[in-house]
C-alpha cells in the first residue's frame, strides 16, 4: 500500500456521499482511506447535573464524528483500510495539512457549496481546490 486518499467529513449526508465514493476509490487503488473532520475551537466544558458530570471537548466529539463515518464506510464498502482522524481549524485547510502530513496523492470532498452564494464566497472544494499538494476530486453529492 503506496497511497494516501484523504477525505473530508463534518456529519452530513452528502459528506458521507463523498467518504463513500473515496473508499472505493481507495480499494482499486490499494490505498490508505483517511476520514478527516474539523473542528473550529479547542474548547473543553465540564457539565454537571445533579450527581452526573460530563465533559464536552470539541477535539473529542470531531475525532468521535470522523470515527462514526469511517465505521459507517467500513461497513458500506468492505476491504477497505481506513483511519478516522481530526483536526483544528478550517475544514480546508485541516484537509491541505493531513495532505501534506501524510504525503497523501488525493483529498476527495463532496460539491456542496460551488454553487450560488457558495460559489461566490468560497467553499471547502474550492478553496482545497486551489491549495491542495495533491490531486482534488471533487465527488457531486448534492443530488
Amino acid at each position: 500500500m503506496s497511497e494516501t486518499i484523504i477525505v473530508g467529513v463534518d456529519g452530513s449526508e452528502t459528506a458521507q456521499r463523498a467518504a463513500r465514493r473515496a473508499a472505493n476509490l481507495a480499494v482499486k487503488l490499494d490505498a490508505e482511506l483517511v476520514v478527516v473532520t474539523a473542528h473550529a475551537s479547542d474548547n473543553t466544558e465540564v457539565v454537571s447535573i445533579g450527581s452526573d458530570t460530563w465533559i464536552l471537548d470539541d477535539a473529542e466529539q470531531a475525532r468521535k464524528l470522523a470515527q462514526r463515518v469511517a465505521n459507517d464506510v467500513q461497513s458500506a464498502v468492505p476491504g477497505v483500510n481506513i483511519t478516522a482522524a481530526a483536526g483544528h481549524g478550517k475544514p480546508g485547510d485541516v484537509l491541505i495539512s493531513e495532505a501534506e502530513g501524510r504525503n497523501a496523492s488525493m483529498i476527495v470532498v463532496g460539491n456542496v457549496g460551488m454553487k450560488g452564494l457558495g460559489r461566490v464566497l468560497g467553499s471547502v472544494a474550492s478553496s482545497v481546490a486551489h491549495s491542495a499538494p495533491c490531486d482534488v476530486l471533487v465527488v457531486k453529492t448534492d443530488k
